[in-house]
């Protein structure tokens, strides 16, 4: 029997996978990417001390957004990032995808993001 391949569990076996090889520190933290069908969640992440330092998210109320889970609220959660970043005074990041391809919403919020002030 053929058993059917969870495309959920194979994305987070990719994700471990970058995950072994990545790790956000205190001077370079981690952009983390969290794609639902519905809506689309970023956060910067200082792996050493187990701290998240800026997350935005479709479902932030400041962005006012009727549909979370398409390119243009990609490109808006990774403007605010990126400005929430710039406050909290961090620059550089490293990027993880989440084990997600990268295209569509997720290259939509990295661009934002790197237009926007983030270097990664």
């Amino acid at each position: 029997m053929i058993k059917k391949v969870d495309r959920n569990k194979a994305r987070e076996a990719r994700h471990a996978r970058v995950r072994n090889k990545i790790t956000g520190t205190s001077n370079v933290p981690r952009l983390n990417v969290f794609r639902s069908n519905s809506n689309i969640f970023a956060q910067i992440i200082d792996d050493e001390a187990s701290k998240t330092l800026v997350s935005a998210s479709s479902i932030d109320k400041e962005l006012k957004l009727e549909n979370g889970g398409n390119i243009e609220a990609a490109i808006k959660v990774g403007e605010l990032l990126a400005k929430k970043a710039k406050k909290a005074k961090i620059s550089k990041v490293v990027f993880d995808r989440g084990g997600y391809l990268y295209h569509g919403r997720v290259k939509a919020l990295a661009d934002a993001a790197r237009e926007n002030g983030l270097e990664f």
